[in-house]
């Protein structure tokens, strides 16, 4: 095989399997640094040995077992460092020999665990609320997801010094704060789950509506989050909430093909043709939002957010919508997670379910909420109420206000074409 072809398939086997290889070796050393350094290591001996000797039946086994051969090595030597500080004389070999043992019992009692603990322990790692949102949405990626550095911060539109500089801040804060590498008792599940389903779903909506650049969305990012939320709901299934981001997830995913047009301008949802809607993905996560209702309990932020997009999901035409339904549910997402975002998606859902001026009067209402200064939804969406009620001026003034405070190429043409629509002015060339 040629040798290109050989580092490619590293590279598939790398992002499939890195993050079993990182989990099994962080049991053995306790620190996810090292155990990245280690498995990095085994990756550089694929990458010089596959070439010249051919790829091995199981690669996965093969880069597992090269880096635990490392790990074995990196603790011996730690032993062996340990026993020479004591300086005990006469029982230094006995001390050795017992130390030695310690350490084979060790490695043959982490060899045998299963491998969903493994990840199950790095993603709650990689999560922990020690680490700033940034550092464990860049961790995380760089050790569940396999991304490099690089695809990170392309993915992000920052730096690539930026995210190295937030893995190695990560990594550092874990050691510093000595974080076990386990997953958390009963008492702490639920704290520790909720940075878990943040990390994911902020991956998610970076993916689906990017924040900044020139794409209306990044794909990689939304099946990186949903590959790690279906995972998690393997390893956690009696976790409703879990079901409920993955439900959340699969069915905003679904609408991915009819959310831009050839050129990559985005669709508007009631514009969509929802023909276009992947009725897979839809099926799947009507399937999770089954489950987690199953599972009993009133549903939580995500399982509620999966049932307003269950509502779209269902509706054969936009006109069929429920949107009391919907605005029934985001009452109750309100009461169990109140923010300004979700009571301006409320406004949104009640404009459509009770009219314009309905929706206008929350919508003005929020207009002092400190959280949505410099939030573009909020003039975005005042000024398509105030368009259907027939008061173009105000609404260009909206769309305008909106177009300036968003970082998003692709939104920002938009929300001018919408502004110009307002004022009955001719598109600017090259805008359509």
């Amino acid at each position: 095989m040629p040798e290109a072809d050989t580092h490619r398939v590293i590279n598939a086997v790398w992002r499939i399997e890195s993050a079993k290889i990182i989990g099994a070796v962080a049991r053995m050393v306790r620190d996810v640094g090292v155990a990245e350094e280690l498995a990095q290591d085994a990756l550089v001996a694929a990458l010089e040995q596959w070439p010249r000797d051919g790829i091995p039946d199981n690669p996965g086994a093969w880069l597992t077992t090269a880096a635990k051969h490392r790990a074995i090595d990196l603790l011996r030597k730690r032993t062996l460092h340990a026993s020479k500080e004591e300086e005990v004389g006469r029982e230094l070999d006995a001390q050795h020999a017992m130390a030695a043992a310690d350490l084979a019992e060790a490695v043959d009692a982490a060899l045998d665990d299963e491998v969903g603990d493994d990840i199950l322990r790095l993603v709650f790692t990689a999560c922990h609320p020690v680490l700033s949102p940034e550092g464990r949405v860049a961790l995380t990626l760089r050790l569940l997801g396999g991304l490099t550095t690089d695809e990170i911060a392309r993915s992000f539109l920052v730096p690539e010094p930026t995210i190295a500089q937030r893995i190695v801040r990560a990594k550092r804060t874990l050691a510093a704060a000595r974080v076990p590498f386990e997953a958390p008792r009963a008492n702490e599940l639920a704290a520790r789950l909720a940075s878990v389903l943040e990390v994911i779903y902020l991956v998610f909506n970076e993916g689906y509506s990017a924040t900044a650049g020139d794409d209306w969305m990044r794909p990689a990012l939304c099946e990186e989050a949903l590959r790690l939320g279906r995972i998690l709901a393997e390893l956690v299934p009696d976790e409703p909430e879990v079901h409920g981001l993955v439900a959340l997830m699969e069915i905003q995913a679904s609408r991915a093909a009819a959310r831009v047009d050839a050129n990559g301008d985005p669709i508007l949802l009631l514009d969509q043709n929802r023909g276009r809607w992947n009725q897979l993905l839809i099926r799947r996560g009507l399937g999770a939002l089954e489950r987690t209702e199953k599972l009993g309990g009133a549903l939580g932020p995500y399982a509620l957010q999966a049932a307003i997009a269950a509502c779209h999901a269902r509706a054969r035409t936009a006109a069929e919508t429920d949107w009391q339904r919907i605005a029934a549910l985001y009452e109750a997402l309100a009461q169990l997670a109140p923010s300004p975002i979700v009571e301006l998606n409320r406004a949104v859902a009640l404009s459509m379910a009770f009219g314009p001026a309905v929706g206008l009067e929350l919508v003005d209402a929020l207009r002092s909420e400190p959280q949505l200064t410099g939030y573009h939804l909020l003039p975005s969406v005042r000024g398509d109420l105030l368009a259907k009620l027939g008061r173009k001026g105000e609404a260009y003034v909206e769309f305008k206000r909106a177009a300036e405070l968003t970082r998003n190429a692709r939104e920002r043409k938009l929300l001018l074409m919408r502004a110009l629509a307002c004022s009955g002015s001719a598109p600017p060339p090259g805008a359509d």
